[in-house]
């Protein structure tokens, strides 16, 4: 039943929306908002209303109504968020945030399928919005800024040496001997097994994971961002990471239902009690950063300046983890295959780019470079 309600209310919200944009007389097609609203993921119905939101903003800005925009508002609206405008188009930069090009592209994919939606010519469609967002692209590159990975012992070339500067290791030692800290040492060690993706790390559930006998266990997937047909995966989980889960359950009473849940805190920062509900996706990446600040304040993360070490937070991501994970395989040696395999990606291109950055300290150069300088 409450699925049920979901999907109604996902269904209104993209109706509402393109409504919103088509106007009242529009013939809506039913049967491809229906169609959207079963194959698209929450994240996407989410991204969707955004960007019509912010589309709605920019020809309300521009005195136009969204039913009759044209091919040219569309192209002065990527000039402004790729930063490529010139004339009386620079101004208008000011009110508006710089956009990746990746996301200046989802936004047009989102825009253009409104339109069709609402029974409307698509104005996203035309070659001069093709040609524009090409354009931007060649003067902003398509280079996307990445997470700063998380790796194990940290930036490192030798595996089996010290941990140094931000590394999981020092963000475990940074853990709190609480609740708190119970709870965030598992979800760190669970994130780095799996490299799980924040919603996948939130989803998880006590009966999710099984022991193998062993010591070391498995998590069950149901569903990811590339498992959009609900197929489920298997990853696996170290003895550590199981024993932390345990202590983590034990200590918290938690039998069945969501494994990471919200700790609550007095004001004084002592742990109050252990919530109910599952933790939100957004509170990934503030765990993270807060065991980052509680090691630097610990002195684990070394010689570091104060505005090096806040610059270094503001690269930290929810998605941190699963780029170290990616980094640790390449310099373990595994193979391209076995990564995308045993991580769950589906495109080479995202873990080589992961990976592009250790390469230049273990790659063909630096082995050179190191034996004329040895």
């Amino acid at each position: 039943m409450g699925s049920l309600a979901a999907s109604d209310n996902s269904q209104s919200l993209v109706v509402a929306e393109v409504r919103a944009l088509a106007g009242p007389a529009a013939a809506l097609d039913p049967r491809l908002i229906d169609a959207a609203v079963r194959a698209w993921s929450d994240n996407t119905k989410r991204a969707f209303v955004s960007d019509l939101t912010l589309w709605a903003e920019w020809c309300r800005q521009r005195h136009i109504a969204p039913d009759n925009a044209t091919p040219e508002l569309v192209a002065a609206w990527i000039r402004v968020l790729g930063r490529t405008a010139d004339g009386d188009e620079v101004k208008l930069q000011r009110e508006w945030k710089q956009r990746s090009p990746a996301t200046i592209a989802r936004y047009l994919v989102h825009i253009g399928m409104a339109y069709r939606m609402g029974g409307l010519t698509d104005p996203t469609a035309e070659p001069l919005v093709k040609l524009e967002l090409k354009a931007m692209r060649r003067a902003r590159g398509t280079r996307q800024r990445q997470a700063r990975g998380i790796r194990f012992k940290g930036e490192v070339a030798d595996l089996d040496g010290p941990a140094s500067g931000v590394c999981l290791a020092h963000l475990i030692k940074a853990c709190r001997r609480d609740w708190l800290g119970l709870r965030d040492a598992a979800l760190i060690r669970t994130a780095y097994d799996t490299a799980c993706r924040r919603s996948e790390l939130v989803s998880i559930r006590v009966d999710h994971i099984e022991g193998d006998g062993a010591g070391g266990g498995a998590l069950y997937i149901p569903s990811s961002k590339t498992d959009a047909e609900g197929q489920g995966a298997y990853a696996y989980l170290s003895p550590a990471t199981m024993k932390a889960i345990r202590d983590w359950k034990k200590d918290g009473d938690i039998r069945e239902g969501p494994l990471f849940r919200r700790v609550e805190c007095h004001a004084d920062g002592s742990v109050r009690c252990v919530g109910n509900a599952a933790l939100h996706p957004n509170s990934i990446t503030l765990i993270y950063r807060r065991l980052i600040r509680d090691a630097y304040a610990k002195g684990l993360l070394g010689e570091i300046s104060e505005t090096r070490f806040e610059k270094l937070l503001k690269e930290i991501s929810s998605h941190s983890i699963r780029v170290g994970v990616a980094q640790d395989n390449f310099a373990a040696g595994e193979g391209l295959p076995a990564i995308m395999q045993a991580y769950r990606w589906r495109d080479p291109a995202t873990v080589m780019r992961y990976g592009a950055r250790l390469a230049t300290q273990s790659g063909a150069a630096a082995r050179l470079a190191k034996r004329f300088t040895s």
